[in-house]
């Protein structure tokens, strides 16, 4: 049922490291991607794109085109996206830990979810029908084409937010990429950090309000708890 109180908070979810974890098919995807293309590719490039844009992974880290190379970023941002989609067709993918049990205990309490993503909205969708976590979102989601700049602006945030009707100051992120986290403090919201991708001390001075192992160490009263305590 549609929440309809206002002033309650909202929590707006990263995807992957938070709702899944999809780091082997995304790594399996880009290092096939530069085989088939010819290009360099470290474990480390990876690892710092992890949580950007395509748009920013490929010229910046990868180095693989010019910064304005828009139809080369395009195309080969298309064609890691296809991979990444067959990987996951191929393998599937389940919720991670405490994931479904925070989504319903935060739908029991009257507190609406939206989800905010560097990735593409068909990616989202397939993510979303294989792990059957559509339910919880509907259409409250935002990828990488609803929006121009990639985390750490915070302008993904800042519309996943508005999709749920919450003002920043109302809205809790769950993140596990650094960039992330910076995205959304950039919107001014709290943020609870999930060491899914990254040991816990490297969050000790991100800003991060919480820093947890799992969703399964969170709950609607953690939520409403982030949001009064100051």
């Amino acid at each position: 049922m549609e929440n309809t109180d206002l002033s309650s908070p909202g929590v707006v979810f990263d995807l992957d490291g938070v709702i899944i974890d999809s780091h082997d098919q995304h790594e399996a995807s880009w290092f096939k991607l530069a085989e088939e293309l010819g290009k360099p590719l470290t474990k480390a490039q990876f690892k710092e794109s992890f949580g950007m844009r395509n748009e920013t992974c490929i010229p910046h880290v990868f180095q693989w085109t010019a910064e304005d190379d828009h139809e080369g970023i395009r195309a080969i941002g298309d064609r890691k996206e296809e991979l990444y989609r067959e990987l996951l067709a191929t393998s599937g993918i389940a919720p991670l830990r405490g994931v479904v049990a925070l989504l319903e205990n935060l739908a029991k309490n009257g507190i609406p979810i939206s989800l905010g993503s560097s990735t593409s909205r068909k990616n989202i969708e397939v993510c979303f029908s294989s792990t059957g976590v559509d339910r919880f979102f509907g259409d409250k989601f935002t990828g990488a084409e609803d929006v121009s700049r990639g985390k750490p602006h915070p302008d993904v945030f800042l519309k996943a937010a508005s999709k749920i009707e919450r003002s920043p100051e109302q809205c809790v992120v769950i993140e596990d990429a650094h960039v992330g986290v910076e995205a959304g403090i950039a919107a001014g919201m709290k943020v609870i950090a999930v060491t899914t991708t990254h040991p816990a001390e490297s969050f000790a001075e991100s800003g991060a309000a919480l820093i947890v192992n799992s969703l399964e160490e969170v709950s609607a009263e953690t939520i409403r708890n982030l949001l009064t305590n100051d």
